[in-house]
Order: structure tokens, then sequence, then C-alpha cells
């Protein structure tokens, strides 16, 4: 009979999975095979009559392929050790060749620290200068592989790569883990501190990446860590903050008056990944639905604060793994209730005892009470304050005042504010009697210089005890034996005493009196009558020049009692005559001079040197100024002269300048001579040696010979008298080579404007530009030419060209219809312009328009036509292609027989990579 076929692997089973039968068992096939599925195959035939078998042996090839990775990178710290790999398998067993920056290794540039064994490069002590890139090449009869491994030997100081002062959040309880990365070669040793304690062993595990792991995060652990990565070539720190998921603001204790808003917030910093829920309680429970409790993700806010809604509140925050809570107590304050049922006690002629009982305080305690009465005899409805007592007493002795009708009310005060007012006890009249009080603030003064005005301050009606208020008005004249005279005054607060002698002393009084009686004896005052003016001048009036400018002045007092009234001070009245020097008109503008006080001499400054002065002297008091004193007169002396006003520089000559002056306005004495100094100036704007010269007073002018030709030169002059050189006046100026081009100008003291050396400028406008040339013979390299629009609107821009060693350029890029004004420059090395050409005004004339019809031009035309054209063809091409014959796809049979030497390398066949 038929046979039963089965297969047998003789080293092993057969793999189940990739394993299929055919042809009735007659065909073993295996898929995907591996190295795995080589051996021996045994097919046995069976029947009942017997069996025969066949053995037959597999034998798997295999490309190369890699045993534990493609070579990885080595980075090395000078002197280090390390080793390359290249470990691959295949059928038959791959060879293996090194080759370094693209050369065989066998040709390579020898290096002691390196050693080749097969698949294996040891490096040993290696140095700065064996970085290379190193191919491993593995092949056999079915293909290769090729990989790239850089050995960089690098000499790096330690870096921490995790940011600065990064913040950790964790939860609680929970594993936490915070980072170092770092770099350096040799590798980093990486230590752990916090608080300068070093971390090491339970509860932490340092990781060798440099990850720090916490067991189990709790709020001790909070705080600031210290990563510190170290080798030889240096020390480097890095601070992180590890913080356990807690609330960080919590809600504070509040104490709000009622009808205002308070907010409760309850921040809290967790981890971003989890979801937060905020729950808030009210004496721990669920908050009253009320539209006045708005809650938020991290705040509660209560408005329109009422006393229900005192108590405690809690926040819950809440997440998936753990949460953390916080209270806060809310009280609700008012301004107290007034005080009620005030009785009058212990009534007597100047007192009373008042009592009340206070009102709620509304969890505010109450700070004091403030007593307040009505005077309804003199000021009715209107409320004084009487006394104040402390918030713990509840009663009050009140003094009093005769003649008064006292009705009382209480209020009182705690943190928020005053209380409403008490209902007004029952009233309290006081007996009248005499005064208690005299007028304060009694003065005597005159308002002419016979008279003399006594006034005071009267008493209030609650101060005059009883009714027929007057005042009783006493003096008498100081110094002199006479008895007080006496007026009594009723309604008014002052009385003019006439026929008084001037300015005489007197001494005051003013007593209070009523139907009952006199006030207390009164205190005596002092006043003087009014004052006139002085009838004396000042004698003995003279003056000591004490420098050219300045002036002393002496004069004997004047008597007191011609002066006259108060002493106010003395007035020096000054004034210049004339210049020694010459006779000018009289200078009569009259100045003056306040010494206040009881003074006998002063100081004229800022007086003129070499003038002639006159001067007096006048005493003053409140009334006004007294006589005039003998006029006298003083000599200032010579002081050093002004600057000239005018300083003139021109060119006479190829190597010579002359200069030219005026004297001073202010000689302030004799001229006697003038100095000149000048020096030169170089590009860099450094002086040079300094040549002085002498003249003569009454020369006004000096030619300077033997000077550089095309040197900038300072000058400084100034004039002389006996007493010294005054200020100078400076210039500068450039010596030039063309003495055609020589000009002179004019300058004003301490200004400089020196002699241009541009010349020639001119301009031509063509095709390609304006055309710009000139003459040029100054000693500075960097020259610009610059121009800018005329007229142009907002702040002028100019534009900048620098042209050094040419003498034109051509300026394009203008545009028609506008006009430029264009100048030459001369700057020095830090860009400040030095000398500059006179402006030049270019005009562009504007381009006629040249615009037409572009349909009308001919090559628009033929241009059209041409593109339709070529439309045309391209649509017959299309239509003779799709109707073309075509059975099979081209495009597949293309793909399938492509040449594989042109089939692109997948991403796994490595090529050298770029070292």
């Amino acid at each position: 009979p038929t046979p039963e076929i089965s297969w047998t692997k003789m080293s092993g089973d057969l793999p189940a999975q990739r394993t299929s039968f055919l042809l009735y068992q007659k065909m073993l096939r295996i898929e995907k095979v591996s190295e795995s599925d080589a051996g021996d195959y045994r097919c046995t035939a069976r029947n009942r009559i017997g069996s025969v078998h066949h053995t037959i042996r597999v034998t798997v090839k295999a490309a190369p392929y890699w045993i534990s990775g493609a070579p990885r990178n080595l980075v090395l710290a000078p002197g280090e050790n390390g080793v390359l790999t290249c470990r691959a398998s295949g059928t038959p067993k791959p060879s293996i060749t090194w080759a370094m920056n693209g050369i065989p290794i066998e040709n390579s540039p020898k290096d002691l620290s390196r050693k080749v064994e097969d698949d294996t490069i040891i490096f040993t002590d290696i140095q700065t200068g064996s970085s290379a890139v190193y191919q491993c090449n593995v092949s056999n009869d079915y293909g290769y592989l090729l990989s790239n491994a850089f050995v960089n030997v690098l000499s790096e100081p330690p870096r921490v790569l995790t940011p600065a002062n990064k913040v950790y959040q964790v939860i609680k309880n929970h594993r936490a883990l915070i980072d170092c990365t770092f770099f350096g070669s040799p590798i980093p040793k990486i230590t752990w501190f916090k608080d300068a304690s070093a971390l090491d062993g339970d509860p932490y595990i340092l990781h060798d990446n440099g990850t720090l792991e916490f067991h189990t995060a709790q709020t001790p652990n909070g705080g600031k860590y210290t990563c510190v990565a170290r080798n030889f070539l240096s020390i480097y720190e890095n601070h992180v903050y590890l913080e356990p998921t807690r609330i960080v603001k919590q809600p504070e204790y509040e104490v709000v008056q009622r009808g205002r808003s308070v907010v409760f917030e309850c921040k809290v910093k967790h981890d971003p990944s989890l979801t937060l829920t905020a729950t808030w309680l009210k004496d721990d429970g669920e908050l009253p639905d009320d539209e006045r409790l708005v809650v938020d993700s991290d705040s509660l806010t209560i408005t329109d604060v009422t006393e229900n809604d005192a108590g405690m509140y809690t926040c819950i925050m809440n997440t998936s793994l753990d949460q953390d809570s916080a209270s806060a107590e809310l009280t609700v304050v008012e301004r107290p209730d007034p005080p009620t049922d005030l009785e009058l006690t212990d009534q007597k002629k100047r007192s009373v005892q008042l009592t009340w009982t206070p009102g709620d305080e509304h969890n505010s305690p109450i700070q004091k009470f403030l007593i307040q009465y009505e005077d309804a005899l003199h000021h009715r409805g209107h409320w004084h304050n009487l006394t104040e007592v402390p918030g713990t007493r509840t009663t009050a002795h009140l003094k009093l005042s005769p003649y008064v009708h006292y009705t009382f009310r209480v209020l009182a005060l705690n943190t928020v504010g005053f209380s409403r007012p008490s209902f007004p006890s029952r009233m309290y009249k006081t007996e009248a009697a005499a005064p208690d009080e005299n007028p304060t603030d009694v003065h005597g003064f005159g308002t002419e210089h016979d008279n003399l005005v006594i006034s005071w301050k009267p008493l209030t009606a609650f101060q005059s005890n009883g009714p027929g208020l007057c005042y009783r008005v006493m003096w008498r004249q100081k110094s002199v034996e006479s008895d007080w005279t006496t007026v009594t005054v009723a309604n008014n607060s002052r009385f003019v005493v006439s026929g008084t002698p001037t300015f005489a002393p007197y001494e005051l009084k003013v007593q209070a009196v009523n139907d009952h009686g006199v006030g207390p004896k009164p205190a005596v005052a002092h006043g003087y009558s009014g004052e006139d003016l002085p009838v004396a001048a000042p004698e003995n009036v003279q003056a000591v020049v004490l420098n050219s400018t300045l002036a002393e002045v002496h004069w004997d007092p004047v008597a007191h009692k011609l002066i006259r009234g108060y002493l106010k001070g003395y007035k020096v009245y000054y004034w210049k005559e004339r210049s020694l020097h010459k006779h000018n008109p009289h200078h009569m503008e009259k100045l003056i001079l306040t010494f206040s006080g009881n003074h006998s001499h002063g100081r004229l400054p800022g007086l003129h040197p070499f003038s002639l002065y006159s001067f007096n002297v006048r005493v003053y008091n409140g009334k006004g100024e007294g006589p005039v004193s003998r006029t006298q007169q003083f000599e200032t002396p010579e002081g050093v002269p002004g600057a000239p006003p005018s300083l003139i520089v021109t060119n006479s000559n190829l190597d010579t300048l002359t200069l030219k002056w005026s004297p001073p306005h202010d000689r302030n004495g004799h001229i006697t001579g003038y100095t000149l100094k000048y020096q030169p100036v170089n590009n860099s704007n450094e002086l040079g040696p300094v040549e002085e010269l002498a003249l003569l007073a009454n020369e006004t002018s000096v030619t300077l010979p033997n000077l550089k030709y095309s040197t900038r030169y300072k000058f400084y002059l100034n004039a002389k008298t006996v007493r010294g050189a005054g200020p100078a006046i400076s210039q500068e100026a450039v010596t030039i080579l063309d003495e055609a081009l020589m000009s002179q100008f004019d300058v004003d003291v301490g200004e400089a404007r020196p002699v241009s050396p541009f010349g020639n400028v001119s301009s031509l406008l063509r095709d390609d530009g304006a055309h710009i040339s000139w003459e040029y013979w100054g000693p500075e390299r960097n020259v610009f030419v610059e121009y800018t629009v005329e007229n142009s609107e907002g702040e002028e821009e100019w534009q900048k060209e620098l042209v050094n060693g040419s003498q034109k350029v051509v300026l394009k890029g203008l545009k028609g219809g506008l006009s430029y004004r264009v100048r030459l420059v001369a700057r020095g090395h830090h860009d400040q312009p030095l000398h500059h050409s006179e402006e030049l005004l270019v005009t562009v004339p504007a381009v006629a328009s040249r615009q037409v019809d572009i349909a009308t031009q001919g090559w628009f035309i033929g241009l059209m036509c041409a593109i339709a054209l070529l439309i045309l063809i391209l649509l017959i091409i299309c239509f003779i292609q799709r109707n073309k014959g075509g059975k099979y796809p081209v495009k597949e049979k293309e793909d399938a027989h492509t040449d594989p030497e042109f089939q692109p390398m997948k991403e796994e066949d490595c090529t050298f990579g770029e070292y």
C-alpha cells in the first residue's frame, strides 16, 4: 500500500512555526531560514510491510551580521585606555579588516598606543594626537558590513547639562529622581550635596548617569541640592530644587468689615502630569449654596460679607496620588453699636458724673469712648468734643463751665471706626459766675507816628461765664512815672490810643468783666507806639579798598532815639563814575546793598577795576529810610584785562600767517603788552610744542614766518597789565599751498574756523550720473563726498561715499526732478568733521514718460502667437500618445529588470562617514 511519509531533524526538533509540507508530505519547506536550521534531515516512508529512509544534509550560508552591535564611538581622555570591537558572524566565517580615516590600518601612521588584534583595537595610554575615524569592514561571499567609529581623544573640563535652578515637583511618599546630566573628559566623578552635606547611601541611590534617586519623597526632603562634577581639570557645580506636592500659599486669617469682600488664596505646587482638584469646606462642612461665594482654581472669593459668613474655611487640594489641605478663619467685624442708657449723677456746680451702657462691639473690641456736648444757650445744634475715656470704662467725671446749658452724647470707637452717636442725655444747666480767664494775644503797636493800637483775642461766649461780657483795657508809658489809664470796651477786640509820643514803650493789660464780676489779675504785655522816619544820617562814612573788585565801607551807627522806630538795617548806595584809563561819561546807574541789623560796615563786591566809585549810606526802620549821609569816593586799582574781542588770521604767504586783533573792551588798567602762543596740531588732534612771542602794547597785528605748509596751528592771544595777564582768545588755522585760495576769516572768542583745503569743486551731469571733481591739499586721508536732497522734509540725511586719494567721483542713482546739495568733508580718526567745502547744488532733470500701450507692440504680438503655436503642438502629441497600442505595464517590467549595480544602498549598508 501507499506509504506514509514523515520528516525529522537529526539534531533537534523541526521549527514548527516555519515548517510546512507539500505534495503529500513528500516535500519539506522551511521559511525564513537561519543558521540554526543547518543539519541532517531524515525522510522516512513506511507502510505495514516495512519502512525506508533517506537523509539530507542542509548547509545554511549567511551574509555577515553583528553579534553585539556595530563598533561604538569612544571618547577618551589623554592617558586613558580603551577598546574598539568589531564582532560579527556569518557563514562562511567573514573576514575583518580595519581602516583609519579611510586608509588601511597597516598603511596608516604608526601609533604606539594602538594595538590591532583581529576584531579588536586596544588603546593604551592614548594621547591627544590619536583622534581618528576607524572603519571596520566585515565580508564573506554573501555580503559585507561597514561601520565607522570615532575615537575622540578629548581633554574637557566637566560641565553639567541639566538647567541650573531647575525645580522638581514630586509626589510625597513616592519615588523621586533629580537629574545631573554631565559631560567631560576624563569622565567626571559626580557627588551630590544638600546643605553642605554629601549624600551617599540609604535613603539615596546615585546612578551612573548622575541621577539621584529617593526611595520615598518626604516633606523634609524638599530644598536645595547641589550636583558637583569633578575631574582632574576642573570642578563644576549645579543647583536644583526638590519640592514635594504642597500648598505654597495657604489661606490666611482674615478680619473683614461687613459688606466688603474677602479672598482666600490656596496655591499649590504639584506634579503637572496629574489633574488637580480643589475642594473648599466651611466649618468642616460643604460651602453654603450662595452666589456670593465664588470658587476658582486656587482661591475662594466671598462678596458682600455678612456675620453669617464668619467661620473656619478649609481648602483641600487633591491629585490622583496625594492631597494637602490648609485652613483659615474669617472674622466679620463692623463699627460698634451706639451706647445706650445715658444717665447724669453726682451733679455739682462745676462737674457731673455721666454713665452709659456699651453697644455690641461686633467682633472688634471697643478702644475708647468719646463724650461730646451741645451748648443750647450759645451754640444750639453744634456738638463739641469734651473728653475721651478708655474702652473698658462706662463712666466719666465731666468738668463743666459756668453759664452753659449742657446736653451730652457718647460715641464708641473700634478698629473699624466710630459708632453712631448715642441718644442725647437730658439737659444740665450750670449757674453764671465771674470770668475764669482773660483775653490772650495782647499786643501794642502803632499805625501812625502818634498813636498806639492795643489788640487782643476776645473770649468766646462759652468762656464768658455769664452775661454782660466786656473788657477793661489799661495802659501806661514805660519808664515814666504815671498812673494806669483804663477804659472799658464791649463787643470789640482792639482800642486805639491817640496823641502818643513817637515810638514810645508802653505797658498794657486787658481784663475780662461780666455782670457777676471781673476776671483774674491780667498779665502785663509790652508794645510801642507808632514809628516815624529816622532823623539822622550815619556819620564818619569812609571806604577801604581791598582789591581791584572789592571795597569795604565803614560808618558810625545812628543813635537809637534818632532812628524813631525798629532798626531794620543800613543801605549803601554806590555807582561807578568812570574808568580811570580815559574819561568816560558818568555811570549814574546806582546799585544798592542792604545790611540788615545793627551794622557799622559792609563790603561791596563785583566792582570794576581801575574805576572811580561814589557811595553814601542811609539807616532805615519799619517806616522807611532816613536822610542820606555825605557822599564819598574811592578808586579801585588796576586788574587783569579781559580777552581781546576778536582774532583774525590771514594767509599772507605760502609759509606765513598774519594775525590781527583788537584791544580788550575791559582793559581794567593800562595795557603793557600782549602774549601770543601757538603750536601745531596733527591729524589725531595731538598738540605739538608751544612757541611763545611777546608783543608790544601798541601792536594789533603780527606776521609769523617759517611755518610748515598744509599744517593746522592753534593760536592763543591775551593782554597784560601790571597786575598780570588776562584770559586768552584761541584760534585755529591751516597754512596752504596756493596763495590764490587764501582767505581770511573772523572768529568769535573760543571758536575756530580753519581755512578749507578744498578748491575748484565742480559738477557735470551725464547719462551715468553726476560727475563731481575737486582739488584737495589737506593732510587728512578720510575724505568723503556727502549729498542730500534739497528742501527734504524732516531731518536731513546725508549720504556718504569715501573717496580717499581720488579727486573725482560719479554719484549714481540720483532721481530725476530733484535737486541735491553736495559737499566734500575731511574727517578725523573718530569721524569728526575737520574741513568741508562750499556746497554745490546739483539738479537732475526730470525724465519724460516713455510708457506706451504694450498690446500694440510688434514684439508682444509675436510672442503671443509663438505661445499659442507651442500649445497646439503639445495637444497633438498628447492625442497621438493616447491612441498608441500598449498591452503590458512597461514600468513594472523595467523595475523588475533594473540593473542591481544601480540600485541605491539601503540605510543598513554602511559607507565611509565624514571624518
